[in-house]
């Protein structure tokens, strides 16, 4: 059996990214629809989640399916002792496709190997969050119009920062320049660094973070500094201010530029940048509602013509 699942951005190619967007621009039309009538969704969230659970069980829902799930593995058998690989293979018993979130790098490509069912990896650690990269794609291609060739400045936590993770591997396709501003304490990983070289993806180091350094964004993404992944909290302290987006800063921006964020923020952004119209976070989340439509139905199998040809929309 062909297997389906997402587990990183990395496994798609140009193609198969422009074809998930026009399938999000369909749901963009018509999000309501009973195209998923008796399938079920299973929500695996062993990690907290607010936007990613509800985005995707709305998604769900509003195609027809059924969810089932749990938020909290308190509640669960792992705190029994059961393993990941027992719960996997008894949720794919009564599921047509799981989407899951763990604290453990690397849990999604596990599930994926021992999963009969397909598995979308709804973010693993700081590894890897391919649906909130989706998501972030089709924000940039609706706000300028192409993915190509484009300006992305990536703010704050890059050490830990799943989210920016996957997104510098998707964007490998189209040819951009990254900017990667943080402190040393959170600077981009190594690894990642050694991806753009190998990709000729260009990219430029900073640790100014100040209205002339991000004069030139076409794309601001600011990143929270995540205190869930520190051990010592003095260090947690000592960088979770460094890098904040103040209104005034936006003096020089382009007029084009649109600041995401993939939430939640803290205090990284301020509260008076909502109303300007470089702001675009929360039309970004928005967007994730189309987008994980669309990595749900290729989960399944249903294909764009499908969709298109698609007699279930609700209006």
């Amino acid at each position: 059996m062909e297997d389906r699942s997402l587990v990183t951005i990395a496994d798609h190619s140009k193609e198969k990214i422009m074809y998930l967007i026009r399938m999000a621009q369909e749901f963009e039309m018509h999000t309501n629809r009973k195209i998923l009538d008796g399938k079920i969704v299973a929500t695996l969230f062993f990690e907290p989640s607010t936007r990613t659970r509800l985005s995707f069980e709305t998604a769900a829902n509003r195609l027809g399916a059924r969810v089932i799930g749990f938020t909290d593995p308190k509640v669960t058998s792992s705190t029994k002792g059961e393993t990941l690989k027992d719960t996997i293979m008894m949720v794919s018993n009564y599921a047509d496709l799981i989407v899951m979130r763990h604290y453990l790098e690397g849990a999604a490509r596990y599930a994926s190997e021992v999963s009969p069912i397909p598995i979308i990896n709804a973010g693993d650690g700081a590894n890897q969050h391919p649906s909130q990269t989706m998501l972030d794609l089709y924000s940039m291609y609706k706000t300028q119009g192409t993915l190509d060739n484009l300006n992305i400045y990536l703010v704050g936590d890059l050490k830990y920062g799943r989210t920016v993770h996957s997104l510098l591997m998707a964007m490998r396709h189209f040819n951009p320049t990254f900017h990667f501003i943080a402190p040393e304490e959170l600077a981009m990983p190594e690894v990642y660094k050694l991806y753009c070289n190998k990709h000729n993806i260009r990219f430029v180091e900073h640790t100014d973070f100040n209205e002339d350094t991000i004069a030139g964004a076409d794309i601001l993404y600011m990143t929270r500094v995540q205190r869930e992944r520190f051990t010592d909290l003095m260090e947690y302290e000592k960088v979770k201010d460094r890098y904040l987006l103040k209104l005034h800063m936006l003096r020089k921006a382009r007029p084009n530029m649109k600041i995401l964020h993939p939430l939640p923020r803290v205090n990284e952004i301020e509260y008076a940048i909502d109303d300007d119209p470089h702001a675009y976070y929360f039309e970004q989340a928005h967007n994730g509602l189309f987008t994980r439509q669309a990595l749900i139905c290729d989960a399944l199998g249903i294909t764009l013509e499908d969709i298109k040809a698609d007699k279930t929309i609700i209006n």
